[in-house]
């Protein structure tokens, strides 16, 4: 599978429901998962293969001990951290094609570690929602952060038009 430019990186994630559905999300997408440990179960975890199933075999996925690890290894791009605390709009990010874009998500019930949003203010990016309300769900998130992206590089080798299975469109 060739290696592609966008990145998604759980950090710890606990629910593997979202798992599944985010590993579909990425599957289908050509992103590459990154799992950050200590996980919440294990990958053999009913939940998260009925979630994913049938694309798990499709996905370019990754493991790290920890969070030191999964940089030391990725050194060559540019992170951009998902986060509710963050101060800029998602969406008026400008992501560049020159380098490998990893977006990155924290655990569904802290996200990510504060010391590490402080020392990254400028990358640092809000889904707009409600201020009422705490977060949104890590899986829709991911998939709105994905499609944001590959929506701006133009939608790479992804398909954009469909067809009929009953039917012909002329």
């Amino acid at each position: 599978m060739k290696k592609s430019h966008l990145n998604i990186v759980l950090v710890e994630p606990q629910i593997p429901q979202n798992t599944g559905n985010i590993s579909r999300t990425c599957a289908v997408t050509g992103a590459r998962l990154h799992l950050v440990e200590p996980m919440g179960f294990t990958v053999t975890d009913k939940h998260l293969k009925r979630a994913g199933l049938d694309y798990w075999d499709k996905l370019d996925l990754t493991y790290y001990s920890d969070l030191n690890d999964f940089f030391a290894k990725n050194a060559d791009g540019i992170f951009y951290y998902f986060t509710t605390k963050g101060r800029h709009v998602h969406s008026d990010v400008a992501y560049p094609l020159e380098k490998p874009v990893y977006l990155v998500f924290g655990r569904e019930d802290r996200g990510l570690d504060e010391a590490l949003l402080h020392d990254n203010p400028e990358t640092c990016v809000r889904i707009p929602m409600r201020n009422t309300l705490r977060s949104l769900n890590l899986s829709n998130s991911v998939a709105i952060a994905a499609y944001e992206v590959l929506r701006q590089w133009g939608y790479p080798d992804l398909s954009t038009e469909g067809d009929l299975t009953k039917f012909t469109w002329e």
